[in-house]
């Protein structure tokens, strides 16, 4: 009577597939936890450390040696001189001003103030008669309020300040401010903005629409910040600036509403870039890797944009914006992954377009990343699940393949990879033309040599060109690392390690944060309310509320 009963027990590989099954997900998550301990804990800043770097990026900070300037006119000029005089592209122009005869030196950098202001509104206001004028209905001030009277009496500029520090003198000439040092005066007058060459506003390439603004940010903060004040008028939208780095400074400014956004989240954010402690912050791109939440995760947990239009809307939800001098990308905090999929054009378009584009979006992003496992699947440990025709098929046109499915897969895909990357390394003209010329090359050689089957091929196309309908490009990049290793685990266990893949993504996905906010809120946790904005987008007459998973000060859209 046992023998029926134990023909259904199964055999035991399967229970050793089952045990590493349940293994796996285990130990995975263990040293994931062990990582992100151990470079927790390398790189927490100590208490002195974070008050420093507290100090370098706090809005009013300054750099600080001690030494400040003492009116005495040489010696002044002296400190100047060898601090920053053996630059070939500093000049320094001496002369005497016709007011009180009093000795005066102009330092600027070439390149970076334009000339004909300077002459007209400083060299010839200070050394033609008209100053004179002034002199005569006047005696001579005191050395503490000297500077004073050059600013409000002789020169004709309206961006204007003191500064007293040797150092903080020198440093600002070099960004580009022009300095006046005048004799008898204890204190520098700086003139003028920077007004280096800059590029000029164009479309985001990284951000194309069909419909919607044409205008993206540049590399000058100023301009940025001036794009975002022209997307209307409001007394609510507040721009702090901060200076990071401490070799090599830079300014870093945040925007949000301030009568909207979450002062939790606020206060983080700057405590955030407070803890920024490196030398020099080439690109956004460093601030997104410093101030994120889980630095072993694969996906982004800030978001980054070329679009004032973007940034914008984002500030009208209740987000941050995080913009840097020298970079035309800006950050969002905090995101979800229902944002990375999102385009402008979503709102742009009426409701029924909009959500029809974004469901596209989504099935795309699975597609990108399921597909090649679910085939390496179906072929090397399932294809009973294949409908009969469509396997012999399939069977059919692998005769000829020498390759396992991994392999061939693999030949495909790591050929596509290496296409992709040669065309955006490219020039434009020859990278569309040689990424096109270079598929279907290598797609036809591959098929003709019995390398990979017809079938594959269409396999690898689908997924590449639902990887392409992504808006942004670090999403794509995180989906496309993850497919490889999506393969090996369907290599290794078939449909049972596609699914543990899957469900190992979704258990990283409810656990990750961007800034207290849950990664895939609102779907865990469940908040109902917001799917009217997660895989469709709801009519805007219906959007009458603010994302509750901010928790705005604010939380209706309108009265």
């Amino acid at each position: 009577m046992w023998t029926p009963i134990l023909s259904y027990i199964p055999e035991w590989p399967v229970f050793v597939q089952a045990g590493v099954t349940l293994l796996v997900p285990i130990i995975i998550c263990s040293l994931h936890r062990w990582f992100r301990s151990l470079l927790t804990d390398k790189h927490r800043p100590s208490a002195n450390e974070s008050g420093a770097a507290a100090a370098a990026a706090s809005p009013t900070s300054m750099p600080s040696s001690g030494l400040l300037l003492s009116g005495d006119y040489e010696q002044d000029l002296g400190f100047v001189k060898q601090a920053i005089g053996g630059n070939g592209d500093v000049h320094i122009r001496e002369y005497e001003t016709t007011a009180f005869g009093l000795r005066a030196a102009l330092i600027y950098i070439e390149g970076m103030q334009k000339e004909r202001i300077i002459d007209t509104h400083v060299m010839r206001v200070l050394m033609t008669g008209s100053v004179q004028d002034a002199e005569q209905e006047a005696e001579r001030p005191s050395s503490g309020e000297l500077a004073s009277y050059f600013k409000e009496k002789i020169l004709p500029v309206s961006e204007i300040s003191e500064v007293s520090e040797i150092r903080q003198l020198s440093e600002l000439i070099l960004t580009g401010y022009t300095g006046l040092l005048v004799e008898g005066m204890p204190h520098a007058l700086l003139v003028g903005t920077p007004q280096g060459k800059t590029r000029t506003i164009t479309e985001p390439t990284s951000e194309s629409l069909l419909r919607g603004p044409r205008l993206g940010f540049t590399e000058v903060l100023s301009d940025n910040t001036s794009l975002l004040r022209r997307q209307g008028r409001t007394t609510e939208l507040e721009i702090k600036k901060y200076v990071v780095g401490n070799l090599v400074k830079k300014d870093l400014a945040i925007a949000y509403m301030k009568n909207m956004v979450n002062p939790d989240l606020l206060r983080e954010v700057e405590k955030r870039i407070a803890k920024i402690d490196l030398d020099y912050i080439a690109e956004s791109g460093y601030v997104e890797q410093l101030i994120e939440d889980d630095m072993l995760s694969p996906f982004q947990q800030a978001q980054n944009t070329e679009r004032p239009d973007r940034v914008m809307n984002a500030l009208m939800e209740g987000r941050i914006a995080i913009l840097l001098d020298g970079t035309p990308y800006a950050l969002i905090v905090p995101v979800t992954f229902s944002m990375l999929l999102q385009s402008p054009e979503d709102y742009y378009e009426r409701w029924m377009a909009g959500s029809l584009l974004r469901l596209l979006r989504f099935i795309a992003a699975f597609m990108s990343l399921m597909v090649p496992s679910l085939y390496i699947s179906f072929i090397s440990f399932h294809p009973g699940l294949i409908p009969t025709e469509l396997a012999i098929t399939i069977i059919e046109t692998r005769k000829r393949v020498p390759f396992p499915s991994l392999i061939e897969i693999l030949i495909l895909e790591v050929s596509i990879e290496i296409l992709r990357e040669a065309g955006v390394r490219l020039p434009r003209p020859i990278g569309s033309a040689m990424g096109i010329v270079g598929g279907l090359i290598i797609g036809e050689a591959s098929v003709q040599a019995g390398i990979v089957s017809p079938f594959l091929v269409i396999v690898v196309s689908v997924t590449a060109i639902a990887s392409f309908s992504i808006p942004m490009y670090s999403a794509g990049i995180t989906l496309r690392m993850l497919r490889f290793i999506g393969m090996f685990f369907a290599a290794v266990l078939g449909i049972f390690g596609t699914v543990l893949f899957f469900l190992l993504i979704c258990c990283h996905l409810t656990r990750l944060e961007s800034f207290g906010v849950p990664y895939v809120s609102p779907v865990s946790p469940i908040r109902l309310r917001d799917w009217k904005d997660l895989f469709i987008r709801a009519p805007l007459t219906l959007m009458k509320r603010r994302p509750a998973m901010l928790k705005t000060i604010r939380d209706r859209r309108r009265p």
